[in-house]
């Protein structure tokens, strides 16, 4: 029995510990999707040769943070396989309702990880606390963003995924008004037309769109949850007047 809550805590620590690195990837300037691919990919020990994996080696601060993940990775695999073959080995004499009890266990408690590390809502939460986290005890010291971007005081890049119900969802740029919010669409993903740098004004978010955007985070955050209909253009006039009078 100890076995397998050995086992679901080193799996926890192994997911939050992914968790952490893929967000310090993100603050280096990683796309989101890319970020947690090359955590996972280091954490595991599996390496894939690609355009990213060649942005991390030659980029000294997430080469870093890949080699302390890697790290870690090795110590965890290592737990994991240990505490799986301990857990088991010491309940080979047991009865059969009692292995079958342990089963169910670790069953129930790899889906219950499964669905939590997946929720966007738990995702969202989590990376609140690791971004200040990092924020406050680390110092990632990527200057060539920061000189370009001006990663600071709160303001970053970030992907936002827009569903059928977004406030965005069909809307051309020019009428939306997000530069009047502080908010500047950089990208757009489009599944079957591929990646549109530097947006035209006449362009259209669709559903299924992923964009790329550049702001402050709790604004983006704020969008982020805006649903279509008056609500939501309630909230885009108050975020305008915000923005305009950032001292009322």
């Amino acid at each position: 029995m100890t076995g397998i809550f050995s086992l679901l805590i080193a799996l926890t620590i192994s997911l939050i510990v992914t968790r952490i690195a893929a967000l310090a990837l993100m603050f280096t300037g990683l796309s989101r999707e890319a970020a947690r691919f090359q955590a996972r990919s280091a954490f595991s020990g599996v390496g894939f040769t690609t355009s990213e994996a060649e942005n991390i080696v030659n980029h000294p601060v997430r080469r870093r943070i890949v080699m302390l993940l890697m790290l870690l990775g090795n110590i965890g695999v290592a737990t994991v396989i240990a505490t799986v073959m301990i857990s088991f080995s010491s309940s080979a004499d047991a009865s059969f309702g009692y292995r079958l009890m342990m089963l169910a266990m670790l069953t129930l408690g790899l889906v219950s990880l499964w669905i939590c590390f997946s929720s966007r809502w738990v995702e969202r939460q989590m990376n609140k606390v690791i971004a200040w986290a990092l924020k406050r005890f680390t110092d990632l010291e990527v200057r060539d963003y920061v000189a370009l971007l001006q990663l600071a005081d709160g303001y970053a890049v970030s992907e936002m995924v827009i569903d059928a119900q977004h406030w965005l969802a069909g809307g051309v740029l020019k009428q939306l008004r997000l530069a009047d919010e502080g908010i500047l669409v950089l990208g757009i993903h489009r599944p079957q037309d591929g990646y549109r740098g530097i947006p035209r004004a006449n362009d259209q978010i669709l559903s299924g769109d992923t964009l790329i955007l550049y702001g402050n985070l709790e604004k983006i955050r704020e969008l982020d949850k805006r649903r279509s209909g008056p609500v939501g253009d309630q909230a885009h006039s108050q975020s305008v007047r915000k923005q305009s009078h950032p001292e009322s």
